[in-house]
């Protein structure tokens, strides 16, 4: 292979690596447990215990439960993803330091789209001392898809990754102050990564006959690839009196790896979580406030790991660096209990992003803002219906992307865009106690 066939080949292996692997790494996590929860922005979910659904949270929350619990519901997540202001330079951009001038992008609004996550939680009181539940809910997705003519085709594509928690947990109570609990989670996920390279990457492979075989292929495909791997989740609740309570919580996420029908295979490593909350109940009042300070460990995402690659221009192993930061959810909320029909809560959180120097057009992440409503309606004394709604903005972000050469240091295209990222979360819960 000549030294023009390697550059390009080997170039656009590192556009891939750089376009595809950050969708999956741009924290865009999944607070999925509960309507309850996206009704107050998910401030004091470790410990508030209204219904079964807190397991999800804080398996040691299970101990405030006398009686058998069991909640049902789901969670629609809409992404608003805009890409604007984009400027696109192609390899003949490259080439020529800027003197065939950069491509412009039409602006585009289209490329997100809503995802359904289910959730089921049961938990049933042994004795006094101990209890026992088992759930399945989401933790972790995002799904974009950029138009097949975007110009700046190897930074968009197609992304769809989700993942699915299978979980077992026991609580015990050591006495009326502390009680303490475990879990195991089986994580089951499943995802789809297609990039396909621009018309103007298409027609540099094309100048070169010898690269005839590889003009038509798509930069990566991995079509439906599936894993499943083990984590768990420790936590305990304080109990200061009836009205007051503190909650803490931890939770292990494995490294996942996950494989397609042709033996192609992703490895990353998913964030360990820690949270801690607090509930208080006014005394003589209808009000109870909540709060919530959630650590996500999103900087133990050193690389992506890709093997056995095959079928597209991309193929063998690849390792793509990145320098992820923790990210943080600060939030706070309230709960009105209106008569003995209606319940009624609003929440407030501030989510930081899971990016830093490392940006990208096909997943934006940022700073985000949650405004967060809701409410409970009691269907009789042992069963309620529940609504959340959402609304989550994110910052206005400036994204510069490029791909290298890994033999001189140029580079082959890059791209410059604005981005902003929203969404609007809304769920509907059943729960009922027996």
């Amino acid at each position: 292979m000549n030294k023009k066939r390697l550059f390009i080949r080997s170039a656009v292996a590192i556009a891939v690596a750089a376009s595809s692997t950050s969708a999956l790494a741009a924290g865009f996590q999944l607070n999925a447990q509960s309507a309850t929860g996206i009704g107050r922005a998910f401030a004091g979910d470790a410990v508030i215990a209204d219904n079964a659904s807190v397991m999800a949270r804080n398996p040691a929350a299970m101990a405030l439960f006398d009686e058998k619990a069991f909640s049902i519901g789901f969670e629609s997540i809409t992404t608003q993803i805009e890409v604007k202001d984009a400027k696109y330079c192609g390899p003949a951009c490259e080439v020529t330091n800027g003197a065939i001038p950069a491509t412009t992008v039409d602006d585009t609004d289209d490329v997100g789209g809503t995802s359904i996550a289910p959730n089921i939680h049961f938990i049933m009181p042994l004795n006094e001392k101990f209890a026992v539940g088992v759930n399945a809910y989401s933790n972790f997705g995002t799904k974009t898809e950029f138009a097949d003519d975007y110009v700046a085709a190897e930074y968009g594509g197609l992304t769809d990754v989700k993942s699915f928690n299978f979980g077992l947990a026991g609580s015990y109570r050591l006495n009326e102050q502390w009680s303490f609990g475990a879990g195991i989670d089986v994580i089951y996920a499943e995802g789809t990564l297609i990039r396909k390279p621009s018309a103007q990457v298409t027609g540099a492979l094309s100048l070169n006959t010898q690269t005839q075989p590889l003009v038509g292929q798509p930069l990566l495909s991995v079509d439906g690839a599936t894993g499943i791997e083990v984590g768990f989740n420790v936590g305990t609740v304080y109990e200061l009196d009836e009205n007051n309570r503190f909650g803490f919580a931890y939770r292990y996420s494995p490294e996942f790896e996950a494989e397609d029908d042709k033996g192609q295979t992703i490895t990353l490593p998913l964030p360990d979580i820690a949270e801690f909350s607090g509930f208080h109940k006014i005394e003589d009042t209808k009000f109870a406030v909540h709060y919530s300070v959630q650590y996500i460990g999103w900087g133990a995402f050193d690389q992506i790991e890709f093997s056995n690659l095959q079928g597209s221009v991309v193929s063998g192993d690849y390792n793509k660096a990145y320098g992820w930061q923790d990210g943080w959810h600060y939030s706070i909320g309230g709960t009105y209990y209106l008569n003995n029909d209606w319940t009624l809560r609003a929440g407030y959180m501030y989510d930081t992003s899971a990016q830093d120097e490392l940006t990208s057009i096909s997943v934006p992440d940022s700073d985000r803002q949650w405004f967060s409503t809701g409410l409970t309606y009691n269907l009789d004394r042992s069963s309620t219906i529940d609504f959340g709604f959402t609304y989550l903005m994110g910052e206005k972000v400036s994204v510069n992307e490029s791909t290298q050469n890994p033999l001189d240091g140029s580079t082959l295209s890059s791209v410059s865009a604005t981005t902003q990222a929203n969404a609007i979360l809304m769920g509907l819960q059943y729960s009922r106690s027996f």
